[in-house]
């Protein structure tokens, strides 16, 4: 059985490139601030079935005549940020960034580094980027950002003007508040000073501006946004300028009046841009590509409980607040969700305890693990002296896949014990069971001389996507194998031993 598609990603490109040539007729340049992941949007393609990772990269390659400006907040590299996605600090995914982007032969023109004030860490990044030949630009903190206008121009002239060539110039960045829109308007401001027409828009993929409020695509907005409390409203000067309801998120319409005067100011025009509301301000056709409504409404409830356990697991490793554990508590209630709703929940948590009955007597942490294979079955995976759970549960996964017998031992003893002694005796650690990354290494050694096993080794790439959890914190060598494998992992988040 295939996951069912609720998305057709091409449908939606042709729409969508259509709806931005359009807005650039008028203007002869269109600085576009792109929202969410540029090179692969995981959450996208989660809550849109269907929808590809890289569409936003191949409707810039459709575009043709653009370039990049990347932005990274000095706040997110001094704070040590990370990506969830690609388990990376920000400074370390604006590299990633950078080599995805030129991979698929588009143009990067600079990273802009925003909010510096002269920080070390930054300076430090800063040649790291020029060494690699890429062109990097500091914008300081703006002295009464938003609301003292003209200081805010002021501060516009006094930032590093960016040369650029193309007459669509994407403004995008490591996560939010990276400071794009401010970059954007610090050079609209200096062309309009050159008599050069440009103009800002907003590409956001989420929320949905069409579908109604309570959607649970747009919830899942609001979950993927709840460390910054963000929400989901109707647009009220949309609806008051052309009697249509759209949806918008508060930051958004509460800034509106504030940022219209100051584009008043900036572009010197009475109605900047044509837009009257926050709405206008964005290109965003996705509403077009989905073919399958039902079906995006469970992908996106079943994405709300992935950022639900997320957020737990982050709130007991001291990442996240509890404001914002509450606030997806509450998204979870809104949208009458639990935590059993994740298929793989419940079963996760049986093996755990299935592991604690057999091992009676036996001291230790006793771990479960679940995944959901492409035809909805759930196959589990306990901890041992040889294996943890989630190494265990890939093991049976894969042989559940390729037909082969549960009694069949993939792994050579051999290969086991030399890896246990590499661990113990040469390394100095103290866990002689194997972690995911060390099993596939396992695997790939025992699929040379044993063609069982390699048959059960071309099996995963079809974990991709599928479903996992487990009972306890993942350990560094599970969280790296799991996501290499590209499974959809949540956890209880139960402390084990190994953890500290």
């Amino acid at each position: 059985m295939v996951k069912k598609v609720g998305f057709d990603t091409d449908k939606y490109l042709s729409i969508q490139k259509k709806h931005i040539q359009e807005r650039l007729k008028r203007f002869d340049k269109l600085y576009l601030e792109f929202g969410g992941k540029l090179s692969y949007d995981l959450h996208a393609s989660r809550v849109l079935p269907g929808y590809r990772p890289t569409a936003k990269i191949e409707l810039l390659q459709q575009l043709n005549n653009v370039e990049i400006i990347y932005c990274v907040s000095t706040k997110d590299i001094e704070k040590g940020r990370i990506r969830a996605d690609f388990g990376l600090t920000y400074d370390n995914q604006t590299l990633k960034d950078i080599v995805d982007i030129r991979s698929f032969g588009l143009e990067v023109n600079s990273v802009v580094i925003t909010f510096y004030q002269g920080q070390k860490n930054v300076e430090i990044f800063k040649r790291k980027l020029e060494n690699l030949g890429v062109k990097v630009y500091l914008h300081k903190p703006i002295a009464g950002y938003p609301l003292d206008i003209p200081k805010v121009l002021e501060g516009y002239l006094e930032q590093p003007y960016i040369e650029t060539k193309n007459k669509i110039i994407i403004v995008t960045g490591t996560g939010p508040n990276s400071g794009k829109m401010a970059t954007c308007l610090t050079q609209i401001y200096q062309e309009r000073k050159q008599k050069i027409k440009s103009a800002f828009a907003k590409f956001e993929t989420f929320p949905i501006w069409n579908l109604e409020l309570e959607h649970p695509i747009n919830i899942a907005y609001e979950a993927a946004t709840a460390d910054l409390l963000d929400m989901v409203m109707i647009d009220p000067f949309h609806q008051k300028a052309y009697n249509i309801t759209s949806v918008n998120y508060n930051r958004d319409i509460e800034n509106f009046d504030i940022l219209i005067s100051l584009m008043k100011e900036v572009t010197g025009e009475n109605k900047p841009f044509g837009y009257r509301s926050p709405t206008d301000m964005g290109v965003n056709m996705v509403a077009s590509g989905i073919i399958d409504d039902e079906v995006c409404r469970e992908a996106a409830k079943q994405e709300i409980i992935r950022r639900y356990f997320r957020y737990h697991k982050e709130k007991i490793e001291g990442i996240e607040t509890k404001t914002t554990l509450n606030r997806i508590i509450e998204i979870m209630k809104k949208v009458g969700l639990q935590e059993n709703d994740r298929a793989v929940v419940e079963p996760a948590r049986q093996a755990a305890i299935d592991a604690e009955n057999k091992g009676k007597g036996n001291k230790g942490i006793f771990c479960g693990v679940a995944i959901e294979l492409p035809n909805g079955k759930i196959i589990t995976g306990k901890n041992s002296s040889l294996l943890h759970a989630e190494s265990a549960a890939i093991l049976n996964a894969i042989k559940v896949l390729a037909g082969v017998s549960d009694e069949v031992k993939l792994l050579p003893a051999f290969v086991i014990q030399d890896i246990n002694n590499l661990k113990t005796k040469i390394l100095g650690e103290k866990t002689e069971s194997l972690n995911v990354e060390e099993t596939l290494i396992a695997l790939s050694v025992s699929a040379s001389t044993n063609e069982i096993t390699k048959k059960c080794l071309n099996k995963l790439k079809n974990l991709r996507n599928c479903e996992i959890h487990t009972t306890h914190i993942l350990s560094a060598g599970d969280q790296n194998g799991l996501r290499k494998l590209g499974l959809n992992v949540t956890t209880d988040a139960k402390l084990t031993i190994k953890y500290f």
